[in-house]
């Protein structure tokens, strides 16, 4: 198991601490930690393979937080920790350059995993996301999709975007709405230039900051024809 220099960031002392014995005899080594992204003495031989963010101590200032440690450390994954879920936030972070957004009360088996797939290269948010914005409980209020679909999403391609925040696979989708994964392909490859994102999971959170969100009226399922082989 390789060592992965860890750095640590956020105002709540006692919360770096916790966090600090949890990680302890895992593979993510705490070598530095500071109240702000902007006071921590590193030394410039030493490239930190993952930096973890406490948010709740200092949300206004967090996306300058991540631009700042883009410029800096570009090589580093920031991972976001916060008490409360806000996908405006999360939409926020996830733009500014954060590889993951995490609930603090993850359990520590899950956050290890998580933190493992994000130095692989992974993004990971909370999976319940789109079910706490379906049950009103984000503190976000999602905006409707324009009637006149100023966009320029195709039904289908909304349809798409709707399996997007429930998880969905390209096969699964397929299997929804009765059409072939390479016809998946094609839509989702026009529907992430519309909406000027580079992958899934932004295009999952872009749909439900739009209130785009699972079982909506754009669910119905229409049928390519011809089908697609």
């Amino acid at each position: 198991m390789d060592t992965v220099v860890t750095l640590l960031f956020g105002r709540n002392k006692l919360f770096r601490e916790g966090l600090k014995s949890l990680l302890k005899g895992s593979q993510f080594d705490v070598v530095g930690e500071a109240d702000d992204v902007g006071l921590i003495d590193l030394d410039p031989d030493v490239v930190p393979g993952l930096i973890l963010i406490d948010l709740s101590s200092n949300p206004s200032h967090i996306v300058d937080d991540l631009n700042h440690l883009g410029s800096i450390l570009p090589d580093s994954p920031v991972v976001i920790l916060n008490d409360n879920l806000c996908s405006n936030t999360l939409a926020s972070c996830l733009a500014a350059g954060a590889s993951g957004y995490l609930m603090k009360d993850i359990s520590l088996d899950a956050l290890l995993i998580s933190l493992q797939l994000v130095v692989l290269g992974e993004k990971v948010f909370p999976t319940h996301l789109a079910a706490l914005l379906v049950n009103g409980v984000a503190n976000a209020v999602p905006a409707n999709i324009p009637a006149d679909n100023t966009y320029g999403l195709s039904e289908r391609e909304m349809q798409i975007l709707q399996c997007l925040v429930q998880g969905d696979s390209n096969k699964l989708i397929a299997n929804r709405l009765s059409i072939t994964e390479a016809t998946v392909k094609v839509h989702m490859k026009s529907l992430l230039r519309k909406i000027n994102v580079s992958n899934r999971t932004q295009a999952a959170i872009w749909a439900l900051n739009n209130g785009l969100l699972p079982g909506g009226p754009a669910a119905s399922n229409e049928t390519d024809t011809p089908r697609s082989r």
